[in-house]
């Protein structure tokens, strides 16, 4: 009942100070009442947006006595004058907290951190405790070995300790990936399987991790299966990114003749549920690799979403992806063959860990952008997408060529089915 007696304050201004549940009481209980109190205040709702809009909807009055809505920025453009708030911020916690100052190096990898957290290196985050938490464990660090001034390396401790406490489902993962309980392969090609990058979000940690996906491919007029949408595991922007992905697949073959296709395709070895299309890209692989007889590189994981036209969009969590699979190609041996494919939109997003940063350097691992969804064929499986002619065809030995032929056959296997049947119903 705290609604209603702040819409009656709003009303008449007077604070009534009374028993809670007096109103409701199955017998009136009578008590001296103090007088109400005449309050100027001013009142400042704090909550979520759903919440805002909830109110707004019920209560007619809402909107007349709470007239100005302000957003909070959870990021914030970055320049040189952000950059000198920011170390100003910090020094301030420092000298309000009784804490050692940071040198310019810990505050440059505070301001790094801050990148990380909005996934842009255009723009800091604007969620201020979390940086607030940082300095003193940074400053934490720094006490146990009696420095005076809290040191790059400091910050590099208190953000590995963090980790430290959090990531326990994330090494009981890459144990078994590395075990061979989760089959996931870094090395070598194969037909219609590759490797997709996904994020496990636990609130306060997120860490990528590659996940299997594999398709099947046959005759028939099934179209495309999705056995996560099936069993009612995948949530409807998966679906969403399945159903575009079918119509473009359609897009590409079917000018000439309509598809005679049953696939399937799935995560493999995945309980928990799908949600998401940044596997968009790696389900349209391994759905032509199945079709062009054509092998994918292993050692190389895809993530990316796709429209209609075969352009690549841009994926959250995209820095936890790349440490994911990095992480799992370290511990099974770098060959300098492996590497992900990610959308070249993502650019600004990278905010890498030092030593991911250092293995690209070095050539050991790689990170390939593209534009265009033919552009990850090519470098999956060494061979030319190819590109169709006035008539819709592509060039045979390209992988769209491979895969036409592939489509062509079993529409002739489906019409031979077709004008057989009838001739066993006459007999």
């Amino acid at each position: 009942m705290v609604w209603e007696k702040l819409r009656r304050f709003l009303r008449n201004g007077l604070l009534q100070i009374e028993e809670p549940g007096v109103a409701f009481a199955p017998i009136a209980a009578v008590s001296l009442a103090p007088e109400p109190v005449k309050v100027g205040v001013k009142v400042v709702l704090i909550g979520s947006r759903q919440q805002y809009y909830e109110l707004q909807e019920i209560d007619p009055e809402f909107s007349r006595r709470f007239r100005v809505k302000v957003d909070f920025a959870e990021r914030f453009d970055a320049d040189l004058s952000t950059y000198r708030a920011s170390a100003a911020f910090v020094s301030k916690i420092c000298r309000d907290h009784g804490l050692p100052h940071f040198s310019a190096g810990a505050v440059a990898l505070l301001l790094e951190q801050g990148h990380r957290a909005a996934e842009d290196r255009s723009r800091q985050s604007a969620v201020f405790g979390e940086t607030e938490a940082l300095v003193m464990e940074s400053a934490a660090c720094c006490k146990a070995h009696s420095g005076r001034l809290v040191e790059k390396a400091d910050v590099e401790a208190a953000l590995a300790a963090r980790r430290e406490r959090h990531n326990y489902p994330q090494q009981r993962l890459q144990e078994a990936i590395v075990d061979g309980e989760v089959l996931i392969s870094v090395k070598g090609a194969q037909v219609g399987q590759l490797n997709g990058l996904t994020v496990v979000d636990l609130g306060d940690y997120r860490f990528g991790y590659p996940v299997r996906v594999t398709a099947r491919t046959y005759a028939g007029d099934d179209g495309l299966i999705n056995i996560e949408r099936e069993v009612e595991m995948s949530g409807p922007i998966h679906d969403k990114g399945m159903l575009i992905l079918h119509n473009y697949l359609s897009g590409l073959f079917i000018r000439n003749t309509p598809l005679a296709l049953s696939a399937s395709i799935t995560f493999e070895q995945e309980y928990h549920g799908i949600e998401g299309d940044s596997a968009s890209c790696a389900e349209l692989y391994t759905l032509l690799s199945s079709l062009s007889g054509l092998a994918l590189q292993q050692g190389v994981a895809v993530t990316g979403a796709l429209n209609q036209y075969g352009e690549v969009l841009p994926v959250g969590g995209i820095n936890e992806k790349i440490e994911g699979f990095f992480h799992i190609c370290s511990a099974r041996g770098l060959t300098g063959e492996q590497g992900v494919i990610i959308p070249d939109r993502n650019r600004r997003h990278l905010m890498l860990e030092r030593q991911v940063i250092e293995a690209v350097a070095q050539g050991r691992f790689h990170i390939h952008t593209i534009t265009r969804v033919t552009e990850g064929l090519e470098l999956l499986t060494g061979v030319p997408a190819g590109q169709a002619d006035k008539n819709g065809q592509y060039p045979p030995e390209s992988v769209l060529g491979l895969a036409q032929t592939t489509l062509q056959n079993y529409r002739r296997a489906c019409q031979s089915v077709e004008t057989r049947v009838p001739l066993r119903l006459r007999r």
